[in-house]
């Protein structure tokens, strides 16, 4: 079976991605594996001399569940299955480590999200997954 992975920050931008992404399903086969990967960045300096690495781990998921809601909301809605995950790192890395990880086909994202904008054309981190990516990256408006 397919395997795909859709990185999920939840922007407006990712979320019209996302359903566009669903009325492109028919494309393929049969209905691919379906992963929502949500990559919190990490806080900064060391928090973790004054808060428990229990309560950061906490502090991501909540953050990566509320950045994740929409777009499960949409698969939901469509009755598509899929599977969801928040870790923490560098967003492009974190990506390409994921879904190498998983051995995902397809990368699936929109071409902007909440990133900082380098391009003109393309955000921050479609830019560097497109040069990152052993994996087929596909950029959907």
């Amino acid at each position: 079976m397919l395997k795909i992975l859709l990185p999920v920050d939840g922007s407006d931008a990712c979320n019209k991605a996302i359903a566009h992404f669903i009325q492109l399903l028919n494309w393929y086969k049969e209905v691919p594996e379906i992963h929502l990967l949500n990559v919190q960045f990490p806080l900064p300096g060391d928090i973790s001399t004054f808060i428990s690495q229990t309560n950061i781990k906490q502090y991501h998921q909540d953050e990566g569940m509320k950045d994740l809601k929409s777009a499960c909301d949409l698969l939901d809605q469509a009755g598509i299955a899929y599977q969801y995950h928040v870790v923490v790192g560098e967003v492009a890395k974190m990506i390409v480590q994921f879904a190498a990880e998983k051995q995902c086909d397809q990368i699936v994202l929109g071409p902007r999200g909440l990133g900082t904008v380098q391009g003109m054309l393309l955000g921050s981190v479609a830019s560097k997954l497109i040069h990152l990516s052993p994996i087929p990256v596909l950029l959907v408006k």
